[in-house]
Formats: C-alpha cells, sequence, structure tokens
C-alpha cells in the first residue's frame, strides 16, 4: 500500500483542530491522528537507521582503505620487502626496505653477491629503525657484467635480485618513467599494476624512473612505501631504479620546500614542509639512500639533507634534480590573485608583478650543479634532466571542466627567473628534461627569448589519476602544422613563459570501464640513440600490452628529436668548421668577451661546426683530459663563409 503523507498530514491537522472534536468523526479522526503519529516515528527510525547505516558503510569503506595500507604480519623469512639499487662511477648503492623487525631481531643486514656460483658478502648495514632501511654501499663495483645478488636478515630472510650490467655498448638506452602513483579507489588507485610490471619486463629498460608521489598517503609513509614496493618490487629489484620524493610523499597537497623552513599556513603556500623533520627524513632516506652521493651534501633549514646528483649509467649523464626543495612559497611574497595564494584566476593579472627578485626556484646551489655537470662529459655521449616536474604552466583546467586557472604557483614556469636560469643551463649542455607530477601527459618544446629556442620536456601520466588536468588554451597555437589541432604550436603560458605544445594527452569523456585510459593514465618510455643522437618519446595508456603490434600510444607520441635540437636557438654567427682527427670528442666554446662558457657537448663524429650567439672572439676546447687542445681569438664568422679549423689530438 502507498500512503499520500501530504494529505494524511492534512487529516490529521483537521483532526486536531477544536471545531471537530465533538462530531461523530471524532474517533476516526483521533485514530487517524494516532497512526500519522506511528508512520512519523516508522519514518523517523527509517530515515535514522538508514544514516546509521551510511556511517558504518562510510567507516567501513575508510577501515578498508586503512587495511589496504595496513602493515602485514610476515613470516620472520619474508622480512625484506623489496630492494633498491643504482651504479655510478663503479660504486654500488642499494637499499633494502624491511618490514618492522621484533624485539630480540637483528638490526643490521648482509649484501652477498654470486660469483664462480659462490655466495660472498660484500657489505653490512645497519637497519634504520625509523622507516626501517639498511642502506649499502659497495665501492669498486665491477658493472662489466651483471651479478646476483641476496640481501639477507637473521637466519631465514633472504631476498633475491640482479645488479646490471652497465649497459655502456647499447646504442639504445630506453627509460620508463612514472608518476602520481594514487590510492583513491575512485581513481584507479585500487587497480593492480600488473599491466605496468607486466610491460616493464616487456620493454627490459635500462633504466626505471619514478619522478614522485610514490607514495599518496599524508601520514603513512612508510606503510603506504611498503605496498609501493609490494607493487613494483619484482621488477625494481633487477633494474637501476631512481625514486625522488614529491609533495605527497613528504604528506602534503603542494611543496615548496623554501629550503627547510617550517610550514604554518593550509596547503604550505609560505614554504616549507608540514610534517615534522624526522617524518621528511624517512621519506629521504627510504626513497633516496640508495642513489648516487649528493653533489653537495651540505643540510639545509632545520638539518633536512639534500639529494640532487649525477647518475651516469649507460653513458647517459642524468642529472636527479630536486626542483621543490628550495623553491620558495607564494604566500605573502607576491600578490594574491584568487581565493588560494597559489592559484591565479585573475586573468587580467601583469605576469610581470609575480617574478619578484626574492622568489626562487632551484636556488644557487643547484645551479652551480647544473653548470659544473652541463660541462663535464666523461664517460657521457648524452645529458638528460629527471625531476619532479616541466618548467612551465603545463595545464589550463584543474580538477574538473570549468577549473580554468590563469597560473598555477605550484607549477616550475614561476618563477619566471629561476625557470629561465633552469633551462639557460640544460640547454648549455643540449639536455633533455623527463619529469612528471602535472597529471597530465605533454611534450614540449621551450623557449626563453624566442619559441623553441630551448630544451625539450617530456612530462609522464599518472599511474593513477586522483586530480585531472587538461591542456586548454584559449586561442589556437601559432606556427602549427598542417592538420595540427589548435591545442598545439606556439604558445604564452600563464606566466607568458615561450612554450611550443607538440603533444598533449587530455583526459576524455566516454566511458572506459577499469581502463583508467579516459583519466589520461598511462606511463612513458624515453629511448636515446646514442649513435643518432636522436630521442625519442613514446606515451602509453594504462592497460595495453606494448608488445603487441596493435596497440597505440596516446595520439601524438612517438614523437622524435634530435640531441642538438634542445639548443634551437638561432644563431648570430658561426665558428670554422672543426675538423678533428679522431671521432666524438668534447667540445667546449667559451665566449671571450664574457669568458663565459657558451655551451658543452660531445660531438657526433669527426666533424663540427660551432654556433655562437654574439660577435667577437671566442676559445674553442676540444678533448679531455691531458689531451685536451685549447685554441684562442677565433673569431665569429657568418654561416656563408667556407672556413675550416684542423685539430690533432
Amino acid at each position: 500500500m502507498v500512503f499520500n503523507l501530504k494529505r494524511l498530514r492534512l487529516f490529521s491537522s483537521i483532526a486536531k483542530s477544536p471545531g471537530l472534536a465533538s462530531t461523530e468523526g471524532d474517533l476516526w479522526f483521533t485514530l487517524l491522528h494516532y497512526f500519522m503519529k506511528i508512520l512519523y516515528l516508522f519514518r523517523f527510525f527509517t530515515l535514522t537507521f538508514a544514516s546509521f547505516a551510511l556511517v558504518n558503510s562510510s567507516l567501513a569503506q575508510k577501515k578498508k582503505r586503512v587495511d589496504a595500507l595496513a602493515i602485514p604480519e610476515v613470516s620472520r623469512d619474508k622480512v625484506i620487502c623489496f630492494a633498491l639499487y643504482t651504479v655510478h662511477e663503479n660504486t654500488l648503492k642499494l637499499t633494502a626496505q624491511l618490514y618492522p623487525l621484533k624485539d630480540g631481531e637483528a638490526r643490521t643486514a648482509r649484501l652477498e653477491v654470486n660469483t664462480d656460483g659462490q655466495w660472498k658478502q660484500v657489505a653490512e648495514a645497519k637497519v634504520i629503525e625509523r622507516g626501517w632501511t639498511a642502506p649499502f654501499r659497495v665501492e669498486k663495483w665491477n658493472d662489466q657484467d651483471s651479478t646476483p645478488y641476496r640481501v639477507r636478515h637473521g637466519e631465514k630472510a633472504s631476498y633475491e635480485g640482479t645488479i646490471r650490467k652497465n649497459p655502456v655498448d647499447k646504442r639504445e638506452i630506453v627509460v620508463v618513467g612514472f608518476t602520481g602513483n594514487s590510492i583513491n579507489a575512485g581513481h584507479g588507485g585500487n587497480i593492480p599494476k600488473d599491466d605496468l610490471v607486466s610491460n616493464i619486463k616487456k620493454l627490459n629498460p635500462d633504466l626505471l624512473f619514478f619522478s614522485g608521489d610514490q607514495v599518496y598517503d599524508h601520514r603513512r609513509h612508510y606503510a603506504a612505501w611498503l605496498k609501493f614496493g609490494r607493487d613494483f618490487g619484482e621488477v625494481i629489484k633487477d633494474y637501476p631504479t631512481v625514486t625522488i620524493p614529491d609533495d605527497h610523499d613528504v604528506g602534503q597537497p603542494n611543496l615548496w620546500g623554501h629550503n627547510g623552513k617550517k610550514s604554518t599556513l593550509p596547503g604550505a603556500s609560505d614554504g616549507g614542509y608540514v610534517m615534522p623533520v624526522e617524518y621528511v627524513k624517512e621519506v629521504e632516506r627510504a626513497q633516496t639512500s640508495h642513489l648516487p652521493d649528493p653533489y653537495d651534501p651540505a643540510l639545509i633549514g632545520r638539518g633536512i639533507g639534500t639529494y640532487f646528483t649525477e647518475l651516469n649509467w649507460g653513458r647517459v649523464s642524468f642529472a636527479i634534480i630536486e626542483d621543490r626543495k628550495f623553491k620558495t612559497g607564494p604566500a605573502g611574497m607576491i600578490p594574491k590573485q584568487g581565493p588560494r595564494p597559489d592559484h591565479i584566476r585573475n586573468p587580467e593579472y601583469d605576469p610581470k608583478s609575480v617574478d619578484v627578485p626574492e622568489a626562487i626556484l632551484l636556488g644557487q646551489r643547484q645551479l652551480k650543479f647544473l653548470e659544473e655537470w652541463g660541462q663535464d662529459w666523461t664517460n657521457a655521449d648524452f645529458k638528460a634532466a629527471l625531476s619532479q616536474t616541466i618548467f612551465c604552466g603545463g595545464a589550463h583546467i584543474h580538477g574538473r571542466i570549468g577549473g580554468r586557472l590563469h597560473a598555477d604557483l605550484d607549477s616550475n614556469g614561476w618563477p619566471q627567473t629561476g625557470r629561465n636560469k633552469a633551462i639557460g643551463a640544460l640547454r648549455k649542455a643540449f639536455a633533455f628534461h623527463y619529469a612528471g607530477d602535472q597529471h597530465l601527459a605533454t611534450v614540449f618544446h621551450h623557449g626563453i627569448d624566442e619559441w623553441r629556442d630551448s630544451i625539450y620536456s617530456f612530462c609522464v601520466p599518472s599511474i593513477a589519476n586522483l586530480y585531472l588536468r587538461w591542456w586548454k588554451p584559449l586561442e589556437p597555437g601559432k606556427n602549427r602544422e598542417l592538420g595540427q589541432h589548435p591545442i598545439l604550436g606556439d604558445h604564452l603560458d600563464g606566466f607568458n613563459n615561450k612554450v611550443t605544445a607538440i603533444a598533449v594527452a587530455n583526459p576524455t569523456p566516454e566511458k572506459s570501464g577499469d581502463k583508467l585510459t579516459t583519466r589520461a593514465a598511462g606511463f612513458g618510455v624515453v629511448r636515446i640513440d646514442k649513435k643518432s643522437r636522436d630521442v625519442t618519446f613514446v606515451c602509453w595508456p594504462r592497460n595495453v600490452d606494448v608488445s603487441d603490434k596493435n596497440a597505440k600510444p596516446y595520439p601524438g607520441w612517438p614523437f622524435t628529436f634530435n640531441q642538438l635540437d634542445n639548443y634551437s636557438r638561432k644563431a648570430v654567427a658561426y665558428l670554422p668548421a672543426l675538423k678533428i682527427n679522431e671521432a666524438n670528442q668534447v667540445v667546449q666554446v667559451v665566449e671571450e668577451k664574457s669568458d663565459e662558457v657558451t655551451y658543452t657537448i660531445r660531438v657526433n663524429g669527426k666533424v663540427f661546426r660551432p654556433k655562437v650567439f654574439a660577435k667577437g672572439k671566442y676559445t674553442v676546447k676540444v678533448g679531455e683530459g691531458k689531451n685536451r687542445k685549447v685554441i684562442e681569438n677565433i673569431q665569429a664568422i657568418p654561416l656563408s663563409v667556407t672556413k675550416t679549423l684542423n685539430v690533432n689530438l
């Protein structure tokens, strides 16, 4: 039976009226009145029960999420969860990640290698209880052969993997890149990573790169890091791996490290770290202690360390940059242009007004590192930079359709002066940039003074996309190729930085079940051809088989460019063509008037004609070490003038 509650409510009010109290229908109306009360009580308890059930369901879901990160009780032979390693200049650094040890159990772990069929201990490490890590270091490592290893703890626990041979003889170096490992079930975070692990094995890369947000729980890094290891440990144990923490890893939604200060504002927009110092140290120890030694180990504010460094692997020199640690927060530093200090929603604002002298991006210590790294080509044919995110405002719409920002101060498009210094240092080494964080896959050709005069960047898509973003400029791009989409081509980002959009994988509206592709999830692959000096960027969606001939990357990929394209600045003049008696030598060009290095590169072949960006005289240095030849007072000339310079080493 269906009751019309509105009509019953009317009858009930009539039953209570004095005019009807003495009528013959008084008893009927009285009964109806009480019946209505019973209905109301029934409805009240039904709604209360439903609300209680809803709360219980919500708590159950929350409990389920917590349980997903709960630290499992493991048998003592399984107490080693996973291990990460790198090898740089014949030094092996390996960090073993353990489950919690019990009272009375040994606080040391052992590293053994298998040579000639025999296991031999090569290092011992103390287990650091906060975070339960065991960092190993082995110098004079023989990187000319692949070597089986095992980490041991106590009498029972053993974890095995392989330290790979340094691929110096390989023509092509392959780096697979990831970012944004969301654990939110509503955004695909609960979908197994089997497709990623399977594809890593099929790609058989030389290096794995996780650019940040490996952990998305802001209070329990250790538990979430163990889950990351359970998801990817099967491949990480056998491949050199770079992991660098970003904002969510250290427990906050955005990060402007501000040289280590304590953040006090919501969203950390004043700069600094929200979590206690020991928490930050634990995160960095877990994720970076296996990286090569830091270039400049001096501590920043409150005793927090640094990890920016170089990794040379397969004759590719990777600069690992901390593009969040020294960056200043916007709150109180620049005029507020929106409801949040870091979101500029005023389309009429002057971009120059936020490029204040106090605003820092990489900081002097890292710029010094990049300058020196760019000039040192020892055992390297190629240069690349690895960091959390790219040097521009690489998205217009945040979170949902309609969430347009004019500029995002969390991006590395700000501060513009710092952005230009970073790109300027990288292009002097003809380095490309490989990064993540933006939740949106892009390829940009960056410009400082003119469009396309600098480096290429590849921002990889998120593993599971928590927060959607779109590249949706209001005006069509200029200088597009025939048939290119209007969102591509030459643009100004929200800070008036010159960027050329080459490829973009925006989220799409159609349904795709658990494929995650409509959320623009996936991963990146970079292929570096050391012989041709070509680089190819490929962007793959989730849940594809890269070995399937019918599998397709996101539209716009693959994209290939040459090493020299990373410094596409137009020449003002040229130096005479260098004819070198030995191939593939390091060439450095120095402007004599300013005594500044114009660029340094290992040339491809025996002939190289240096371009320069000002008239005048230059010094050219060819070769390395004792065989280096220095030629001074070389006059810049027009391209049309044919002149050669023989260089015998």
